[in-house]
């Protein structure tokens, strides 16, 4: 790359194409010295995809109270996925349980992490 881009004029789609990987090499390497590191970002695009797919939904949502709610929705399967919970088995437990919460530790022990021991006594019975 180093011999090759003087030789190219940069306006053109070649130079402009060395030049952005030289400008990023360091970047593009960084893999190569880090193993650990992954050559791309796939899981995390794969992680907020579905918020990029809802921001779309939520233009069409007629009001600001449905898209609230279709975030609000988003975020609870999200937090639940995040913590190895099956997202409708958290709803449900969610909205079962919900209503009978009265005090602060109650709404507490529904949060997702706190509801996984129990989501999973439930599996296993």
């Amino acid at each position: 790359m180093d011999k090759l881009l003087p030789g190219v004029p940069p306006a053109s789609a070649l130079g402009k194409a060395l030049s952005y990987t030289v400008n990023q090499w360091p970047k593009l390497a960084l893999h190569l010295e880090h193993p650990e590191v992954p050559a791309d970002n796939n899981y995390l695009e794969n992680q907020i995809r579905p918020f990029a797919q809802g921001r779309r939904a939520w233009l069409f949502a007629h009001n600001p109270y449905g898209a609230k709610a279709s975030a609000n929705l988003y975020s609870l399967v999200s937090c639940a996925r995040v913590n190895g919970l099956e997202p409708y088995a958290y709803l449900v437990h969610l909205l079962e349980e919900l209503p009978k919460a009265s005090t602060a530790d109650a709404l507490e022990a529904l949060l997702p992490w706190n509801a996984k021991p129990v989501l999973q006594a439930r599996r296993a019975a």
